[in-house]
């Protein structure tokens, strides 16, 4: 027997997938981190591979995850039926209470297009993000309302929301 999440063998216990009351086996290292899971990103590597189990409540837990990692790219493979889905979604809690705002106090959402009104040195990527640069197609970053995340000459950044204005 092996963690549904992460395929470790030590620690077992089911876990309850609400609100249906389906279970799950995991192991001690997913019980601790499920809540708060950017605490300990690299563990949750394994989802690329847990994701794709046929097992509705794993799919359920990975999809409720990797939502809360911001991990865009994996949600955007994952089919979920739309039953399994809705199921995920009714278990994730609303944490972003508080709108993103751009520099004018404008509410932005997930897909707008902005512009950056200053210069802005990219740390790790080697350029600077110029004034007047058009991001489009903007992305949320979970618990955060003070960045987004979009593409910056072909690479993906954080930006700080006081740095831009929408269009």
């Amino acid at each position: 027997m092996a963690c549904d999440l992460c395929g470790s063998e030590e620690g077992l216990t089911a876990y309850t997938v609400t609100p249906k009351e389906d279970t799950i086996t995991i192991c001690e290292t997913c019980v601790t981190s499920i809540d708060e899971p950017t605490k300990d990103e690299k563990h949750w590597n394994c989802l690329h591979d847990s994701m794709w189990s046929t097992e509705p409540a794993v799919q359920v837990m990975a999809y409720r995850l990797l939502t809360k990692l911001g991990a865009q790219d994996q949600l955007d493979m994952l089919y979920l039926e739309d039953d399994v889905k809705a199921w995920a979604e009714e278990g994730l809690a609303v944490e972003n209470v508080e709108p993103v705002r751009d520099s004018n106090g404008t509410i932005l959402v997930e897909g707008d297009a902005v512009s950056i009104i200053k210069d802005l040195v990219v740390k790790g990527a080697g350029f600077t993000a110029k004034q007047g640069t058009t991001v489009k197609n903007i992305r949320m970053v979970p618990g955060d309302p003070t960045h987004i995340q979009g593409k910056v000459n072909g690479t993906s950044i954080f930006i700080i929301s006081a740095f831009l204005k929408k269009l």
